[in-house]
């Protein structure tokens, strides 16, 4: 048992086998069976569009709670460069793609249940949700355009003195807090809009 949970390929196809099993059983319980209509399939991608968030905000928190804080205590300072040469870029690879997969997820769901222009115009009766969706686009701007060319120099996969990378990682990291920052309103506006307002 141990083995097969420590391969993650493994583990996330369990997770889609046990959901199958899950949904037959509640189907099969309740006699009511998923239609493949364009409700359910708004319903599949608003699912896409949290999983991805989640992943998204989770590795956003990560960074800043356990992270940043956590890499200059280590010691001997020669240890933090498992960090940067190993751990760091495999988030930075998985925090960028979240960020690209769920906004692309939340625009095609507010697409489908035509409210994508009113929010982004900031119109009744989308504007909570719309003032979410525009802190998701500053906060993905800030990953691909700010945080990852700077975390590049950082990590050393584009060349920089090492000025530049002082620099670059204060730029990234303050970048990072201010979509930390972002993440708490945008969150709520996300859940306000259908649940309960402002």
């Amino acid at each position: 048992m141990a083995a097969f949970f420590q391969n993650l390929h493994r583990t996330l196809a369990a997770g889609v086998v046990l959901l199958i099993v899950i949904i037959i059983l509640v189907g099969s319980l309740s006699g009511q069976f998923i239609r493949f209509d364009a409700g359910w399939w708004r319903f599949f991608v608003r699912w896409l569009h949290i999983m991805t968030g989640v992943m998204w905000v989770g590795l956003l928190w990560y960074l800043n709670f356990v992270q940043t804080p956590t890499v200059p205590k280590i010691e001997p300072a020669e240890h933090r460069a498992a960090v940067t040469k190993f751990i760091a870029p495999n988030v930075l690879f998985w925090f960028r793609y979240s960020a690209l997969a769920t906004v692309i997820f939340g625009l095609i769901l507010a697409w489908s249940k035509d409210y994508l222009v009113k929010a982004l115009t900031l119109h009744r009766p989308a504007y909570v949700i719309g003032v979410g969706m525009w802190l998701a686009l500053i906060m993905a701007f800030n990953v691909w355009f700010i945080i990852w060319p700077n975390q590049k120099k950082v990590l050393g996969i584009v060349e920089a003195s090492a000025d530049e990378k002082a620099a670059a990682g204060r730029r990234a990291g303050v970048t990072s807090r201010i979509n930390t920052m972002f993440s708490i309103p945008m969150l709520y506006c996300m859940v306000a809009q259908q649940n309960a307002g402002l």
